[in-house]
């Protein structure tokens, strides 16, 4: 039996691949592979990311779509780089928010005075208890679970992710004025 070379020339062929895959065809998945790497490392170099971080998430993608594929529960209603690369948006998406969520808890900590971690954390716990429940909730979630804003707004019943950014937003400066309203600087030294 003679090696078919793949060519990607048409939607059949592409279709042809589909299928190979979804039977378990790591060849026809090292064509994907090759073929769109650059479009794919593109998309997180050209928002902010490093060359590793694109191949990472690539990689990634093509295992989640591997894994939909082999489960036989996708069907491709477009290209399979356009699902693909939804994917790779999506990962590179969650992975920003990760580094914006880092980023902001390192400025939230610094704002803070300098003292014992258990200390601050004993203060900010009993700020917290003054929230109402659902201010609790969204911080909690937040900044405790690393919940993305859409999970947030799944868990909490809020329209949008807009919606519980706000509300995250407004949490986050009651509980500021709390902990600024009830201690002070002298509290924590000696």
């Amino acid at each position: 039996m003679a090696l078919r070379v793949f060519k990607f020339s048409s939607q059949l062929d592409e279709v042809e691949i589909f299928e190979r895959i979804k039977k378990g065809d790591e060849k026809a998945l090292e064509v994907i592979y090759k073929k769109y790497y650059r479009m794919m490392t593109k998309l997180v170099v050209t928002n902010s990311g490093t060359e590793e971080e694109a191949r990472d998430v690539y990689q990634d993608a093509l295992v989640v779509f591997w894994q939909k594929a082999r489960s036989g529960n996708l069907v491709l209603t477009s290209k399979m780089s356009t699902y693909i690369y939804s994917i790779c948006q999506n990962l590179w998406r969650k992975e920003l928010d990760r580094k914006k969520r880092l980023s902001n808890e390192e400025k939230d900590s610094s704002e803070f005075i300098d003292m014992d971690k258990p200390e601050r954390e004993k203060i900010i716990a009993h700020c917290m208890e003054q929230l109402g429940d659902t201010c609790r909730k969204v911080l909690m979630y937040y900044y405790f679970d690393e919940l993305s804003m859409q999970e947030i707004a799944d868990k909490l019943g809020f329209a949008n992710t807009d919606t519980a950014k706000t509300k995250k937003y407004k949490c986050k400066q009651k509980l500021d004025e709390l902990v600024k309203a009830q201690y002070s600087e002298h509290d924590f030294l000696d």
